[in-house]
């Protein structure tokens, strides 16, 4: 035989035997790969480990900067350490400082043309604040979207502002940025303050009066409570000494400043005199997220960031401990166990394409604050790297509306970013868990605004697609009743394998999902 010739067939046979070899291996991995295997190892007997003791009293109900909440964390360190899974930080801290400070109720007044105002009486406050102003800007609704804006005649940057809650409407009744009877973030109770008061800051507003008399009484309420129980209000803190302030007026002070401020939308100038005074006290407080990282197998820089958080509310005035096994000490124990599945997936040679962030956050019960610090501070992860949020709080009960029916889930938010994760999330329970995936605190028009009450939300005003898992209230929602005991750990287990099952698909999938909607 030519020896060329043979030379060529030997190598095209050993070519093709090789490239047998390499597919029957990434068969074999295939077959390996089964999550279900993994899924099996979150069990309700380690659950139920887990929470007796991360939700006993030795924790006193793990309330934000408190020696309860400082075993927390140092609880859920100690076990990504035990699983061989790494801090996420670059350092090699699984800690995540979130410096928090504590604002007692303020005491001062505002004088407008000489005429002075206590706080409490027609205007409320939060915040120490000062100085005087020859003018104040009326910015109408102080909305700015698309085509729309109330600044585009005004320049409110070193300026005190006044806006009024609502949002523009046609003279049809509809509203102007949606063209339809459906309001948006600007018009939404729960959000449009906030909203307002990032789009003045931005534009270097040097404080915002803020008329809304629908909520005055509500907020009014809070301030009364605040000043009788000498408590505070714990917040993010920062060392910008010039940060705007914000201030709530009730009617009268409202329309002292624009007597026709209900139906005038208008920006304009309003020359008056106008003098801020407040004062308060402020006391640092110190604590801390818990942040752990798998990294990817194939696209590591990319993420999946799985969290809960960490804290409660507390102990009682007479001395109560509300351990806070539901909340979120299911969220919790269910984040460890996903974590273990994901590492002994990783051991056996299938780990996630996709890093998976395990993010146990702080300050949840006081606002949201750890997840805020991570996603508007300190992202330890680009957030335009960050696939998805799959935030965990509260599944370890039944909604007593579902009792005698209770293989369910809330699912809240998996639509309102990405169709895909929301179809994804389907397919996944179909395939693996068949659990009632119940949307009924998804509705825009839900009282309860849970879309806006836990830490995926910090994700999703950022365009990072989220699932939010709720199992609903119950009785014991914030109160010492809130027991290890009173867990169904059948039900924890199911929806933390459901998680994982989740997860998996997300980290590794060929491509990201895709965010085909806007944050509102």
């Amino acid at each position: 035989m030519n020896k060329t010739l043979f030379t060529l067939l030997v190598l095209a046979v050993a070519c093709n035997s090789s490239q047998k070899t390499v597919k029957e291996a990434k068969e074999q991995i295939a077959k390996k790969a089964d999550p279900k295997e993994y899924a099996a190892t979150i069990t309700e007997a380690e659950l139920k480990e887990h929470l007796v003791v991360y939700a006993s009293d030795e924790f006193e109900g793990r309330e934000t900067g408190t020696p309860g909440q400082k075993k927390a964390a140092e609880y859920i360190k100690k076990e990504y350490e035990n699983l061989g899974i790494s801090a996420a930080k670059g350092d090699g801290d699984y800690f995540q400082k979130v410096p928090l400070e504590l604002k007692k109720v303020p005491n001062g007044s505002i004088t407008i043309n000489d005429k002075a105002h206590t706080i409490g009486e027609g205007f409320l406050t939060f915040s120490a604040s000062e100085g005087s102003f020859e003018e104040v800007v009326y910015a109408g609704y102080g909305v700015e979207e698309g085509d729309y804006s109330d600044f585009s005649d005004i320049d409110v940057s070193g300026k005190v502002v006044l806006i009024k809650a609502g949002e523009p409407k046609n003279e049809d009744g509809t509203f102007v940025l949606s063209g339809t009877t459906e309001s948006s973030k600007w018009g939404d109770p729960n959000e449009s303050m906030s909203v307002k008061d990032e789009l003045l800051q931005s534009k270097g507003a040097k404080g915002m009066l803020y008329y809304d008399m629908a909520n005055f009484q509500r907020f009014n309420r809070y301030f009364q409570y605040m000043k009788t129980n000498n408590s505070g209000q714990m917040s993010i803190k920062t060392a910008d000494k010039d940060k705007s302030f914000a201030i709530y007026l009730d009617s009268e002070i409202a329309k002292e400043l624009l007597p026709d401020i209900d139906t005038n939308h208008t920006p304009s100038i309003i020359k008056t005199s106008l003098t801020v005074a407040t004062e308060t006290e402020n006391g640092e407080i110190d604590s801390e997220n818990v942040a752990a990282i798998l990294k990817g197998s194939e696209i590591s820089d990319e993420y999946v960031v799985i969290s809960s958080h960490l804290d409660h509310i507390g102990v009682t005035a007479d001395g109560q401990i509300n351990n806070g096994a539901d909340d979120d000490g299911s969220g919790t124990v269910a984040l460890l166990e996903i974590a273990e599945a994901f590492k002994k997936a990783a051991e056996a040679g299938n780990g996630p394409k996709r890093s998976i962030i395990f993010l146990h956050v702080t300050g949840e019960e006081k606002g949201l604050l750890g997840s805020q610090y991570y996603t508007d501070v300190e992202p330890i992860v680009p957030l335009k790297k960050t696939v998805a949020n799959l935030n965990i709080d509260m599944i370890g009960r039944i909604d007593p509306k579902r009792e005698g029916d209770r293989n369910y889930i809330y699912l809240i938010g998996s639509d309102k970013l990405s169709t895909e994760l929301h179809e994804l999330s389907e397919e996944v329970n179909q395939k693996f868990m068949n659990i009632e995936l119940d949307y009924t605190y998804n509705d825009e028009n839900d009282p309860n605004r849970f879309y806006y009450r836990s830490d995926h939300y910090n994700f999703a005003k950022n365009n990072v697609p989220i699932i939010f898992y709720f199992n609903g209230t119950h009785d014991d929602y914030h109160r010492p009743g809130d027991t290890p005991d009173k867990i169904n750990y059948d039900l924890l287990e199911n929806r933390s394998r459901l998680i994982f099952h989740t997860a998996w698909e997300v980290a590794n999938r060929d491509t990201r999902v895709v965010v085909d909607k806007t944050s509102k």
